[in-house]
């Protein structure tokens, strides 16, 4: 496939479009983040809360029964997301992105609010955790739609010379909602006792997540869609077919998509979800320095995301992430092993590690949007993402138990890093450079006539 080919008079146009109006991109930026906030803040809870909510929904007959089931609900979310993107990606190719956007976001607060209504075991018998699974399904299932929607809509958004600044915030909101479920599982901690908990406190962080998605809601549809999606609408440009026309036009694409992924999933889960685990089940820390730390690496992530993106627009895209691709692949394996000598180790090579992360996922997004067309870019993101988080995603914390387990080493965590890594070095590798670059490619302006001239038109209308 040939790089972007824009036509000067169409770029100048979505230039202006785009930079026009600073207060526009603020809500842009804050309607791309927010869904990933409540998304990661519902996630955060539920993990946190997983001991409760098996008391609350499961029969008390084994507890380690109830917890499992918890997480196996849990891992049903993730399962069904890739038929989310199946369904949310091409829509958003077809509809828009902002009405997607608020399709998503409304859906997953209501199911949200429901788990926080929902009654108990206790109440209801067998048809608690039934109930359970199914709003599970359907939060996991539009929550498929969420990484698509929300990383076209910034991408598009964003003035190219800082869209990987502006992309970048997609993930501080993941990073924001995370911290956001640790914090508010915190406070019903230390504000209640465990009988309250059980009794009624579990459900307050749910019940707050969906006012959220009300907010985000709102701010989704008092905004136009995006300036290259509105050519499309323009020019009758948009895609009657776009997940026929990405695997028939753009297999590559999703291909290179699916390393990033995959190089981001891996050390995502790996460091700020299992080295919990990790450091209290085999390096014998405790559950408290454990937390300190995950949150610290989180806090350093809001920082240096945002740093990392903006790096991205002044060197490219490829230098961040090969650079951050080959340091994974190399410190891996010794982070680990750093580990093992105690605590002071372990904080150094957690810090390492997170400062690797933050590359990634300062980066790995906005490359990804780039290298789509604009007629396929939110099936091909959506679909990359989902069907790699399925595969490597939630499978972070069985995947080391078990290998841990069977070979005996502590070390395991290392080597699954460096097969991640080296994804994604082959990913990177083949990928052409495109920061700022166009995001109308050849792709989009060939199934138009006349797409700058049209899209003038409109706006001087």
């Amino acid at each position: 496939m040939s790089g972007p080919a824009p036509r000067s008079a169409a770029d100048a146009a979505l230039d202006a479009a785009v930079q026009a109006d600073p207060a526009t991109l603020r809500r842009s930026v804050a309607a791309g983040a927010i869904g990933v906030f409540v998304h990661w803040f519902d996630w955060a809870v539920y993990a946190y809360l997983a001991t409760t909510i098996a008391t609350v929904f499961f029969p008390a007959e084994n507890e380690v029964a109830g917890v499992l089931s918890v997480f196996a609900v849990f891992a049903v979310s993730f399962a069904i997301r890739p038929l989310g993107a199946l369904v949310f990606g091409p829509l958003g190719d077809r509809i828009g992105r902002r009405r997607t956007l608020s399709i998503v976001i409304i859906v997953m607060s209501l199911a949200t609010l429901a788990i926080g209504l929902l009654p108990g075991y206790g109440t209801i018998g067998m048809a608690a955790p039934v109930l359970l699974v199914a709003i599970r399904l359907v939060q996991g299932f539009a929550a498929g739609g969420e990484f698509g929607s929300a990383a076209s809509f910034l991408a598009e958004y964003s003035p190219r010379a800082r869209r990987g600044f502006g992309v970048s915030w997609l993930e501080v909101g993941s990073l924001l909602g995370f911290l956001s479920g640790s914090f508010a599982f915190y406070l019903l901690s230390v504000s209640l006792t465990p009988e309250q908990i059980t009794d009624w406190g579990w459900r307050i962080p749910f019940l707050i997540a969906a006012p959220m998605g009300v907010i985000g809601y709102v701010i989704r549809t008092k905004i136009e869609d995006t300036p290259e999606y509105r050519v499309l609408e323009a020019t009758d440009s948009v895609s009657r077919s776009p997940v026929r026309e990405l695997f028939r036009v753009n297999w590559r694409q999703l291909l290179q998509a699916a390393g990033l992924m995959t190089l981001m999933h891996v050390p995502f889960y790996a460091v700020l979800t299992y080295l919990v685990t990790y450091q209290t089940d085999h390096l014998g820390h405790s559950a408290e320095s454990a937390a300190l730390l995950s949150t610290f690496i989180s806090l350093l992530g809001l920082v240096l995301v945002p740093v990392f993106g903006r790096l991205s627009d002044r060197i490219g895209r490829k230098p961040v992430l090969v650079g951050a691709a080959a340091a994974l692949l190399v410190v891996a394996t010794p982070a680990y092993l750093l580990m093992q000598t105690g605590m002071l180790g372990t904080v150094v090579a957690g810090l390492v590690l997170a400062v690797i992360l933050s590359a990634i996922l300062g980066s790995y997004a906005v490359w990804a949007a780039e290298i789509f067309p604009t007629r396929t870019r939110q099936s091909g993101l959506s679909i990359a993402y989902n069907i790699t988080a399925a595969l490597f995603a939630g499978t972070v914390p069985f995947l080391m138990t078990v290998l841990i387990s069977a070979t005996g080493s502590l070390l395991v965590p290392g080597p699954y890093l460096m097969v991640a890594a080296v994804i994604g070095l082959v990913a990177a590798l083949s990928m052409r450079e495109t920061a700022g670059s166009s995001l109308l490619q050849a792709q989009d302006i060939d199934a138009a006539e006349q797409p700058a001239a049209t899209f003038a038109a409109k706006g001087d209308s």
